[in-house]
């Protein structure tokens, strides 16, 4: 191939990707920032590249079967959801049967996974801030920001796209993944904590239940060390996160609340 070709041939990849881009554009009112924003993907889009991790979680981690739990997570699940600030997806909740993990994360698109172990040491209403805390995240859609800056779009098409299994797609989901699964920042943090005090509220539960949560988390970390997808892995200090929870009640301080 001549060098012209070469590049014509660049030019032209370029100038397509770019008009993809734009026509991938959106603009959506962010109720985590109180205005619009941009996004490089659409809500049907994101949909798409939760299903597709969706259905690999499914085949890496177990899934619990059990009526009892399944009952509890989805009954406390539909009550933040019918409070929480965004309807136009399907939210999805389940109950991993991994044995002493006490994990909880989201992924795009309305999946909440929360371990069986976590659920067993929660209350109702620790149990709804953990999902509260979740969907705030899908709510202030964080993974698809932490994707847009990370990833590209173009990885995240590959991702979400409904196209035949080849090895960049296995790639392109990995990855995905893992971008999921490492932190957030802790200002999304803070923002997920203060939605789910809202929706708490809103929904009936102990607005303080979060402080409660952190609490009994804390002093079994203390005891245990950290597994893999623990619930402490991407999140700031335990006492920064029940400072900031009492400061949006408005519950006064105490000392313990400035050691992590």
């Amino acid at each position: 191939m001549s060098l012209c070709k070469y590049f014509y041939k660049k030019r032209f990849y370029l100038i397509f990707i770019l008009l993809f881009f734009i026509g991938c554009i959106t603009t959506e009112y962010d109720v985590s920032t109180h205005r619009q924003n941009i996004f490089l993907y659409s809500v049907d889009k994101e949909v798409a590249l939760g299903k597709n991790i969706a259905e690999n979680i499914g085949k890496e981690l177990k899934i619990s079967k059990s009526p009892a739990y399944i009952e509890r997570i989805n009954k406390i699940g539909s009550q933040i959801v019918e409070v929480c600030d965004r309807k136009e997806i399907y939210y999805y909740f389940y109950v991993l049967d991994e044995k002493d993990k006490y994990s909880a994360f989201s992924i795009p698109g309305g999946y909440v996974y929360v371990d069986k172990s976590l659920m067993d040491i929660l209350s109702d209403d620790e149990l709804a801030f953990v999902l509260a805390h979740e969907i705030g995240h899908i709510v202030a859609r964080h993974a698809i920001k932490k994707l847009q800056a990370v990833m590209g779009a173009n990885l995240l098409m590959l991702a979400s796209v409904h196209a035949e299994a080849t090895p960049g797609f296995h790639r392109g989901l990995s990855f995905a993944l893992a971008q999921i699964m490492v932190a957030y920042s802790r200002k999304d943090e803070y923002t997920a904590d203060e939605l789910a005090t809202k929706y708490l509220k809103l929904a009936g539960f102990s607005p303080q239940a979060g402080i409660s949560v952190l609490n009994k988390l804390y002093n079994l970390h203390k005891k245990e060390p950290l597994r893999q997808y623990s619930y402490f892995k991407t999140h700031p200090y335990i006492a920064q996160r029940i400072r900031h929870i009492k400061e949006y009640l408005g519950i006064p301080l105490d000392i313990n609340d400035y050691i992590n």
